[in-house]
């Protein structure tokens, strides 16, 4: 096998890693704080790429400078989904909590479905085909500059949770729900920014996403299935794992489209979660939190 054709794919897939890497951060982050799964996740996506499509069409701002206006919108909207819908399911049994997420999930795409339609939108940005070559490597623009912002979101959101005083407070309820709710913290509110956070990670990356694939209402549902092979990789809650499954995901189905169609990559990244399912329950990290 060529090995310049590895270091390509090696490349590509990294570089999308890092995309995927701050999905599943937001995943991640609502899990370890609140136990419950985000089944919206991939519908939240899916917004944040639209709101930056809709930016770029309205005022000509590029996706990559308005993925602040996307990461806000998605806080609004994980905020109010944890008041009204998540802050009455967090004591039910999982299934109905599953039940409950996929409802948030349809109302969301319905309505991006019937704002923006059900045909694909392809945006194209003056960059859209530019390359770099790195020896024998070529990089494009559009992957590298999506995976350098990734990265700096992600990197803001840990800082953000490390020395923050609300971040501090997030990790603490996180810790001990009781303890926090006995020192007068307001855990529902908490929660709720804690949700918003993890929607505007999702919203972040789909605006970085809008200028590498066609955007559709369904467009989120592929990355969600992904995102969660990457958080039971890393370890669920824990948001390094996150962080480093998302890069070794994206690496292993790059990789793995030498040996099957690109259309089947998912298989390689659900292959892996079965088998550290069956070896490492508890992930790479083993559940361990930020």
């Amino acid at each position: 096998m060529d090995i310049n054709l590895i270091l390509q794919l090696a490349t590509s897939g990294f570089l999308l890693g890092g995309v995927y890497s701050l999905i599943a951060l937001g995943l991640s982050l609502i899990f370890g704080v609140m136990k419950v799964i985000n089944f919206a996740h991939g519908a939240m996506l899916v917004w944040g790429m639209y709101i930056a499509y809709a930016l770029m069409n309205w005022t000509g701002i590029d996706p990559f400078f308005s993925f602040v206006v996307s990461a806000g919108g998605l806080f609004v909207i994980g905020y109010f989904t944890q008041r009204i819908v998540v802050n009455r399911i967090m004591t039910f049994h999982e299934s109905m909590q599953v039940i409950a997420m996929v409802g948030v999930m349809m109302i969301l795409e319905n309505m991006a479905q019937l704002i923006w339609g059900p045909d694909p939108h392809s945006p194209h940005t003056k960059y859209s085909l530019s390359t770099i070559w790195l020896g024998s490597v070529m990089i494009d623009i559009p992957r590298l500059l999506a995976f350098l912002l990734a990265i700096l979101i992600a990197a803001a959101v840990f800082v953000f949770l490390k020395f923050t005083n609300i971040g501090k407070t997030i990790r603490a309820a996180a810790d001990n729900r009781t303890g926090a709710l006995i020192v007068g913290t307001n855990v529902n509110r908490v929660y709720a920014i804690c949700f918003g956070v993890g929607a505007a990670c999702v919203g972040a990356a789909g605006s970085l996403l809008v200028p590498l694939m066609p955007i559709s209402p369904h467009t989120g549902f592929p990355f969600k299935l992904t995102s969660f092979a990457i958080v039971i990789l890393g370890g669920m809650g824990s948001l390094p794992g996150a962080m480093i499954g998302g890069l070794i995901i994206g690496v292993a189905e790059s990789l793995g489209s030498v040996l099957i169609p690109s259309s089947l990559k998912q298989v390689i990244s659900f292959g892996i979660m079965i088998l550290i399912l069956l070896f490492k329950p508890k992930g790479l990290f083993g559940g361990k939190g930020s």
